[in-house]
């Protein structure tokens, strides 16, 4: 008999169908073909189970089936000794973690340990690190040798701190296992809550806390359970829920009475013999190691991937696992959850800003199943644990310097404190709370400018509602200001739609029951979310302030029939394809496309912008390519123009495309410099209007840079060839010849940049002409011009050296032309590696 025997256990003892289960699946995985041969080592894996359950260090490490594959059992008859500490404990005042070791305990691990260390009230529970999962993930989804007799032993810790056991009905301890990375990632791994309720303990329970209390918390872990860790559709419950509750006459889950959840529960088994063939895995300890490895596996989920490469997190060993003892707020009304921020997290101001459900678990809140209250209902109705919340949320921001986000429960009026991190915010929020906290002295200017990240400063550029009061009749429903800022777009009710809508280039409102974290790439790609369901603090409203995304939540008119691709909002039936408008800012829905007006610079982001400038060592310039750009560019504080696109003029007009169409359809260079001629006043125009806005500020103006045939029409070639003659005088044969002539085969590399200004000498003359004129003009009414011409695409000093000759010729016959000289800079962009090899010559 080797020393390691694997084997199939669903939950212990064996019973006759399991036993077969196992027998069959045991054989295709190990090829075994001797029937008395397998029931040997089947025997042997029976005795183990048995004496597992009198063991408190089992030698086995079970688990259920998972909703990938079946699971296996190892019986080890040695232990590998452990090189590094994997799983770190927690409770009230003592932690064997802080929160500078996010990278290995994840940002939830990291401070719930802190938290602990400095005397919050927090359920005690246990970190398995992130170098777990990450072995977890190089040992081909196996837990690692050893890991679980470490998580046994933790389990001990918090056992003996509650005063109860895994899985004994008469002293039962339940537990949340969730997960929790470096970075925050909200909503898109998995938890499981009210971990350890079988049919045995659920008794216990019911005796020490009440009966409703005690199959409340069965039915929602059966729920829970089969969802994250068998991968049994969450709908198919809900379909139970819904169908006992239209029976018993009740719109409210709260209404149900103990006896109702009772037949609940016997459906929600039910639903797992009818959706996996198998039933509910009832043995603790198996739940346990089950919903470990959910957690491990939900780090590779396509919602968690999608959401990693949307925000461009990389680098991470993996998620920790977060196992703590259950705190209820379900327990009826001295009970309930909540989750708050220490400032309000859209606009900033200094205020609680939060949720709270009474008789309630937290991923009510979050999931946003039922539509909570504001803290104003926890104020009055346990009036000492929210003056403790409030303390709390002092002591927090002292302690980390910075918002926080809140999660919390009131268990029969005591407060427990689950979570805590850095809240999400808006980009308005942001600043607003940097610089308050620079004023309160909690921090520096340098902390400040820290705590503000690029794509903040980005949502603050954002544009508003025009006029707002102008739409007023329009409005058609109004739900929580979720996220704040302006969309416009077209209706769709999946998140695949708004991905695919978005990839056409169609702006979308993605409009939903509720989010899921299923529905992150749609987020993502929408530019506006509405759900009907959901709170503040709900997944839609908690992703979409994160990404700067305007959100209303909770909108009870909305009502939505995804059969036929249709909403009725109020009065108004609205279909896919439609167009909404939605103010994040007041949670207004708003009927049609309404006008947008640019944003405007506030006294916060000025100050914010003040400190901003006297640390910064580098210099901040624009990409202008119009007079309105550059003027826009100097009022955000740009210290000039780094690039001004000359190609970028040419659309302005028809007459001006037109002309650009002569000019590359031109078979002689007569013929070259009569459409360029057409173009110079336009040029020396726009030119003009940009360096006024700049200013005494230098600016920088590439020469033509893409490949002409970018100028073309597009579609079809005959009419291409039609329309061509008709603008240039030419034969369609001509035209024909002369469009396969401008095709590229690497248009990134061919025909353009420079080598346009060296085949057509005529072209940089135009251009570099528009500019000295345009500056000698502006010059004269008083401005200070530094003009600076570029040479793009430059790949040897021969055609540098060719441009720049063409360039000083006409600066030289423009200025005897206009009796007048300045200063000006040419120069060229390493952009091609060719340039880089030969940039010293």
């Amino acid at each position: 008999m080797s020393s390691s025997i694997k084997g199939m256990a669903i939950r212990s003892p064996l019973d006759d169908k399991v036993h077969g289960l196992v027998k069959k699946r045991y054989t295709e995985e190990l090829g075994f073909v001797g029937v008395n041969q397998l029931a040997v080592q089947l025997n042997l894996l029976g005795s183990c189970l048995a004496q597992s359950s009198s063991s408190s260090k089992p030698n086995i490490k079970a688990m259920p089936l998972h909703k990938k594959s079946f699971c296996h059992c190892q019986v080890t008859t040695h232990r590998i000794p452990i090189t590094k500490k994997r799983v770190f404990t927690f409770g009230k005042g003592r932690s064997e973690g802080n929160k500078t070791m996010k990278s290995l305990l994840g940002g939830k691990g990291a401070n719930l340990a802190e938290m602990a260390s400095i005397g919050l009230s927090v359920p005690p529970g246990l970190t398995v690190s992130t170098e777990a999962c990450q072995e977890y993930q190089e040992n081909g989804k196996k837990l690692p040798e050893g890991l679980w007799d470490e998580i046994l032993e933790g389990l001990k810790t918090i056992e003996k701190e509650m005063g109860a056991s895994l899985g004994d009905p008469s002293k039962p301890l339940l537990l949340s296992v969730r997960s929790g990375a470096a970075i925050s990632m909200p909503g898109m791994m998995d938890t499981v809550l009210n971990l350890g309720l079988n049919d045995e303990v659920v008794v216990g329970l019911a005796s020490k806390s009440g009966e409703r209390f005690a199959y409340d918390s069965y039915r929602r872990f059966l729920d829970m359970f089969g969802n994250v860790v068998m991968g049994i559709p969450h709908s198919l419950f809900e379909e139970q829920l819904e169908r006992l509750k239209a029976v018993k006459g009740v719109s409210l889950d709260t209404e149900l009475t103990s006896e109702d959840l009772k037949e609940l529960v016997t459906k929600y088994k039910r639903v797992y013999v009818d959706a996996k063939g198998q039933e509910f895995p009832s043995d603790p300890r198996n739940q346990l190691y089950a919903a470990v490895l959910a957690v491990f596996d939900s780090w590779d989920s396509t919602r968690a991937i999608k959401y990693r490469t949307i925000n461009r997190i990389s680098g991470l060993k993996g998620t920790a696992v977060n196992i703590q003892s259950m705190v209820f707020g379900n327990m009826g009304s001295t009970s309930g959850t909540g989750v708050l921020f220490t400032r309000n997290p859209s606009t900033g101001e200094k205020k609680l800003y939060g949720e709270f459900l009474i008789n309630a678990q937290g991923e009510d809140v979050v999931a946003g199943i039922r539509t909570p209250e504001d803290l104003d209902t926890m104020k009055n109705c346990m009036p000492d644990a929210y003056k403790e919340l409030v303390e709390n949320c002092e002591i927090l921001e002292r302690h980390y310097k910075d918002m926080m986000d809140i999660e919390f429960t009131v268990q029969e009026n005591r407060l427990w404190m689950l979570q805590c991190r850095s809240g999400k915010r808006t980009g308005k929020g942001a600043v607003k709370i940097a610089v308050d906290m620079v004023k309160e002295g909690l921090i520096d200017t340098s902390s400040a400018i820290k705590m503000v990240e690029a794509r903040h400063l980005d949502q603050l550029m954002h544009p508003q509602f025009e006029n707002p009061s102008a739409f007023k009749e329009k409005v058609i429903a109004t739900g929580l200001p979720a996220s704040p800022g302006a969309a416009v777009g077209q209706i769709v009710f999946r998140g695949d739609d708004a991905e695919a809508w978005h990839a056409q280039g169609k702006p979308v409102i993605l409009v939903r029951m509720e989010t899921s974290p299923e529905d992150v790439g749609g987020m993502h790609a929408a530019t506006g979310i509405l759900t009907a369901r959901g709170g503040m603090t709900s997944h839609a409203a908690v992703v979409a302030r994160g990404w700067g995304k305007c959100c209303v939540s909770g909108c009870s008119d909305v009502r939505i029939n995804e059969a036929e691709k249709t909403v009725a909002i109020g009065s108004q039936v609205l279909s896919e394809g439609d167009w909404i408008s939605l103010n994040g800012s007041t949670g207004e829905v708003i009927l049609g496309k309404q006008p947008l007006a640019p944003p405007t610079l506030t006294g916060d982001l000025e100050s914010f912008m003040h400190w901003v400038d006297e640390k910064r060592k580098l210099k901040v310039m624009a990409n202008a390519d119009t007079p309105d750009d550059a003027l826009t560019a100097r009022n955000n504080g740009a210290q000039g123009i780094g690039l001004c696109r000359t190609e970028h003029m040419f659309f302005a007009s028809d007459e001006r495309i037109k002309a650009v169409r002569k000019m590359i359809m031109a078979v002689t260079p007569e013929q070259r410099k009569e459409a360029l001629n057409q173009l110079l006043p336009y040029q020396r125009s726009d030119f003009e209007g940009i360096f006024r806005a700049m200013d005494g500020l230098p600016v920088t103006i590439r020469l033509l840079d893409p490949p002409l045939h970018e100028f073309l029409p597009e579609g079809d070639i005959d009419e291409i060839v039609v329309e061509l003659a008709s603008d240039t005088n030419m034969t369609e044969d001509e035209v024909f010849s002369r469009i396969e002539k401008l095709s590229e085969v690497n248009p990134m590399l061919g025909f353009r940049g420079c080598r346009l200004g060296i085949s057509y000498p005529e072209l940089t003359e135009m251009q570099s002409r528009a500019v000295f004129e345009a500056s000698i003009t502006v010059t004269r009414q008083g401005f200070q011009v530094f003009p600076e011409i570029m040479v793009p695409l430059v790949g040897t000093p021969q055609e540098l050296k060719h441009q720049v000759n063409v360039i000083r010729s006409v600066a030289e016959k423009v200025f005897a032309e206009m009796g007048s000289f300045l200063s000006y800079k040419i120069g060229t962009m390493i952009e091609i590696p060719r340039a880089a090899l030969v940039a010293d010559e």
